[in-house]
């Protein structure tokens, strides 16, 4: 199976909730929708459902136009972000309902359900009643539900939001063993750079329902195509500011120039943002050489392995994120520190102009 999404796009009220987006998603392939909130993330997993209908574009499944389908004619199983499930209902009977649906005979049904229950570790509580299960049990009764039509498109939005943290951690692990078993297509919603990291595959970058971005996540991660994209899978938010490129160097706004070479150097002069994230600002002087900029540290949180720096420069708001505990006092300046080979240069349109060799 392949789904196209041609040009699709979605219109509710007057409002662009979908702008025409191009993707296609091949078969055996996990695909994650990163983005904020409000970004189009559900919007856009809606018309891959059939729950909603393009206003303008063409959705093709495996050749096969399907734009205009209703949802149960689709090949397609959804997970939500909340638990979906029957609560009159034991967990077999809720892992057995879409089989059912489909007539199947009780001992087709049977073994599917039990393997799919092993699967996710449900067998000891097939008879039990989804309310009496744990948060983690109760996302996995949906998942099982999902999983067992053997769906050609499983659609995952944002499954484990409401679970804390431990379980999450679980699932996460989990959820590429189940897609690799699985063979379908995956996409998997999500607000979390982490998350899209740890899962792997490939990635969209959605902002106010565009995608900005679309490829292997690992590239899109060291190698945004745009501003926007680079912030979106930044967490904490990449940290940005004004420069300007004339001849062989790069003038910051507090007056710092540094040498360029590499792919900055055959840039044209002129104005540009650059961008580096938080974990690649040093607060003592690295070997390499490194770009020297003063700050004003307005706030640290300390969480015991890390230090997370809350910083001010020229009217820009920074975080950095450092290894262990630094005990600096508020309100003083700090001097830190950032390799050009972790540096990105954005153009004023917003596009990557050029990414030193160590951005990651």
């Amino acid at each position: 199976m392949s789904l196209e999404l041609q040009g699709v796009a979605r219109v509710v009220d007057g409002q662009m909730h979908i702008k025409p987006t191009h993707l296609v998603l091949e078969k055996g392939t996990m695909n994650v929708l990163l983005g904020p909130t409000s970004a189009g993330k559900t919007s856009l997993m809606r018309l891959m459902a059939g729950l909603d209908t393009p206003s303008q574009g063409r959705i093709v499944s495996s050749g096969t136009d399907v734009t205009t389908w209703p949802v149960q004619a689709r090949d397609v199983a959804m997970v939500y972000q909340e638990f979906i499930n029957y609560p009159a209902m034991t967990v077999y009977d809720n892992i057995a309902s879409p089989l059912r649906l489909k007539k199947q005979s009780k001992g087709d049904i049977d073994r599917a359900v039990r393997a799919t229950a092993e699967m996710l570790q449900l067998s000891s509580v097939l008879q039990r009643k989804p309310l009496s299960l744990s948060g983690g049990q109760q996302q996995r009764c949906a998942l099982a539900r999902a999983l067992v039509k053997n769906a050609g498109l499983v659609l995952l939005d944002e499954p484990l939001a409401n679970l804390d943290y431990k379980l999450r951690e679980e699932l996460r692990a989990e959820i590429p063993r189940l897609f690799e078993a699985s063979g379908a297509i995956f996409v998997y919603a999500t607000t979390e750079p982490e998350e899209a990291l740890l899962l792997g595959g490939n990635t969209a970058t959605l902002w106010q329902g565009e995608v900005a971005q679309y490829g292997p996540t690992a590239s899109v991660f060291r190698r945004p195509s745009t501003l926007v994209s680079a912030e979106i899978f930044s967490d904490p938010p990449m940290n940005v500011t004004p420069c300007t490129k004339r001849g062989d160097s790069l003038r910051f706004e507090d007056g710092t120039t540094t040498g360029v070479w590499g792919d900055f150097a055959a840039l044209d002069d002129g104005h540009y943002n650059a961008g580096f994230r938080a974990h690649h600002l040093a607060v003592s002087s690295p070997a390499a050489p490194a770009i020297h900029l003063r700050c004003t540290l307005t706030s640290r949180e300390m969480t015991g392995s890390q230090t997370f720096l809350h910083l001010s420069y020229a009217e820009q708001r920074w975080v950095g994120l450092v290894q262990g505990v630094h005990d600096i006092a508020v309100g003083h300046p700090i001097d830190v520190w950032v390799s050009p080979a972790h540096l990105y240069l954005f153009d004023l349109a917003g596009r990557l102009a050029a990414a030193g060799s160590g951005t990651s």
